[in-house]
């Protein structure tokens, strides 16, 4: 029993963090099981020692205090005390919704200001490519390098949920109708009658 003494006064020095403190003692046949009436004296004595702390006789019990709990299990051949330091109160749940909203909309807000980025620099290019006179077709290239990435930022934000699939798609959409623009405006492609006049009419709206 002094062993649990020990126990008991070493786990009222625990800091609020959590730690386990255990302590096993082999003990023979014959004083494995103490009398009742000697139980209760070595507890009382336990208690002055260590007034914070209590245990039970089995382990599907648990005394909690302000400090933590106690748990002491019992079998013939040893005894195990267990000791928890309380644990820390658990974070408020609207500070930690706070912290977690602001920490998407900054993402979010990356993701959407790199697809307009990439817009831009595309819409600029055709821009200076279909001013230029004497253009080549071999010029398109550039711009369709510019395109493709500025597709492939339009798609990680519709992928991250910071931009939705269908004005994603519409963003995608109007940057291939201003190339077929320029590419026409130039003479290196010649739509059908029909699909050329659809093109005027979405081109007007």
């Amino acid at each position: 029993m002094a062993t649990i003494v020990q126990c008991l006064s070493s786990c009222a020095t625990l800091s609020s963090k959590f730690k386990v403190l255990s302590l096993k003692g082999a003990s023979s046949s014959s004083s494995s099981s103490p009398t009742s009436s000697s139980l209760s004296t070595r507890r009382g004595a336990s208690a002055t020692l260590c007034s914070s702390l209590s245990f039970s006789q089995s382990v599907s019990q648990c005394v909690a205090f302000s400090s933590g709990n106690l748990w002491v299990q019992k079998n013939p051949l040893r005894q195990l005390i267990v000791c928890e330091a309380a644990p820390t109160k658990k974070a408020d749940s609207a500070a930690k919704r706070a912290r977690q909203a602001e920490k998407r909309r900054v993402y979010n807000k990356s993701k959407k200001s790199e697809a307009r980025t990439r817009m831009k620099k595309v819409l600029e290019a055709l821009d200076g490519l279909k001013k230029k006179p004497d253009a080549q077709p071999d010029e398109i290239v550039t711009v369709e390098k510019l395109i493709g990435e500025a597709y492939s930022a339009i798609d990680k934000a519709v992928k991250v949920r910071a931009l939705h699939k269908k004005p994603g798609a519409r963003r995608k959409s109007r940057l291939a109708r201003r190339k077929k623009a320029v590419e026409i405006h130039h003479g290196w492609y010649v739509p059908d009658t029909a699909s050329a006049a659809t093109e005027a009419v979405t081109m007007a709206a």
